[in-house]
């Protein structure tokens, strides 16, 4: 895309900004929205058979998931207004609580088979630790300049950072949320100018870590072994993904009706969280999981797509960490349940019951709303010094100004 393109792009947008009165991107405020929405009817769809056998109200589970909504609406708009200062500043705060929340989770559920939540399961310190990774690493990033690509500026203390937060995810044990903070900072520290060697190292590296994991944990060898099986023989395959893949098949193309499912009746495991996308497919058919799919290309295009107007190298670690982490969480929930990849844990974002996913999800598209503010801002000044530019005694255009500021933002 030519610097021409761009900024004529740039213009109409800022055009239907201000003809709406919004001060940010209208075509993320909208897929957000729709996502949302589309999430909270199947929240309520699948939901009301377990939670009326579970405590007795049809409407309990989507009544707390409005109330997490509410929450996550709340962080959104703290995030969209918070000024990048105070990222700056407030970055290792965050992360240190971070750390600590995870430690506390794990010496109060000492014993437990599973330690991923406490205050009555209504929390998991998981979830944060995602977007406050994101957060710290791109403050981290931006603060090494082009000392990154040196291992003991960029590689080194990184493998010891994400090794202290993704560690004490998988001590929970949470295998899919460990391996989800380690693919997202690869592909930040990618993006921020790392040296192609140190990546390969990792990558590397990590596979070999994946690889043992699997091998030492009885959980994670079960699942490999169900997923290679499932490839061969279908009846071999997990019993979530078989009543997974049998959920699709029902919905056929146009799916049973919304609210038809028969899958949700206690045949398929956790309909309302990891396998609501099943429902999705069987509800809807086809058409209603491709447009699912649909609407997460079309948030990751525009997350992107807003990376590449970010002002400054923090801003844009922070929209591509974001965008990233909400596609990959998508893909793989996706992919586990079509028996595409091993069985994983991820949340549907928008879409999975639970208030830790929802509250980080809405705070990090809250960031991108905040970056898309500040570009949108960016782009009327320029437009204003454009458009003052055309006259005077010479007549010229001073609309180069423009291109200067573009070679300055992506020099810095």
């Amino acid at each position: 895309m030519t610097e021409r393109t761009i900024t004529q792009d740039a213009f109409q947008e800022s055009g239907i900004r201000r003809r709406f009165g919004i001060g940010f991107d209208p075509w993320l405020f909208v897929l957000v929205a729709a996502l949302i929405a589309f999430g909270l009817v199947m929240v309520y769809s699948s939901s009301w058979d377990v939670s009326w056998r579970l405590e007795g109200d049809p409407y309990a589970i989507f009544e707390r998931q409005l109330r997490n909504l509410v929450v996550g609406l709340t962080a959104m708009a703290v995030a969209t207004f918070i000024p990048m200062k105070w990222i700056r500043k407030y970055a290792l705060t965050l992360i240190l609580t971070t750390v600590l929340t995870l430690l506390v989770v794990l010496l109060v559920n000492l014993g437990a088979e599973h330690k991923r939540a406490f205050l009555g399961g209504s929390v998991q310190p998981s979830e944060l630790a995602k977007l406050a990774l994101i957060i710290y690493l791109a403050v981290w990033m931006d603060s090494k300049g082009d000392r990154l690509s040196h291992t003991g500026y960029g590689l080194a203390p990184l493998i010891m950072i994400v090794g202290l937060v993704g560690g004490l995810i998988l001590l929970q044990p949470d295998l899919s949320a460990g391996f989800t903070v380690v693919i997202v900072a690869v592909v930040m520290f990618y993006l921020a100018g790392a040296d192609m060697r140190q990546i390969m190292a990792m990558g590397v590296g990590g596979g070999a870590l994946a690889f043992v994991l699997v091998r030492v944990s009885q959980v994670g060898q079960d699942r490999w072994d169900k997923y290679i099986g499932g490839l061969v023989d279908l009846e071999k395959a997990s019993y979530h993904v078989q009543q997974s893949l049998q959920s699709f098949y029902s919905g056929s193309i146009f799916g049973r009706g919304l609210g038809a499912s028969r899958g949700k009746f206690g045949f398929l495991p956790a309909p309302h969280t990891d396998s609501i996308f099943a429902i999705v497919g069987e509800e809807l058919g086809l058409i209603g999981a491709i447009l699912v799919l649909v609407l997460f290309c079309l948030f990751v295009w525009r997350g992107f797509r807003l990376g590449l107007k970010a002002m400054t190298k923090l801003e844009m670690l922070l929209v591509s960490g974001v965008t990233f982490w909400i596609g990959i969480e998508a893909v793989i929930n996706m992919s586990v349940l079509l028996g595409l990849l091993p069985f994983a844990g991820n949340a549907l974002p928008f879409f999975s019951f639970g208030g830790s996913s929802l509250v980080t999800t809405l705070a990090g598209v809250g960031l991108l709303i905040n970056v898309s503010r500040r570009a949108s801002q960016q782009e009327e000044e320029r437009g204003t010094v454009a458009t003052i530019g055309i006259g005077g005694r010479d007549r010229r255009r001073r609309v180069s100004r423009i291109g200067r500021s573009r070679r300055t933002r992506q020099a810095s």
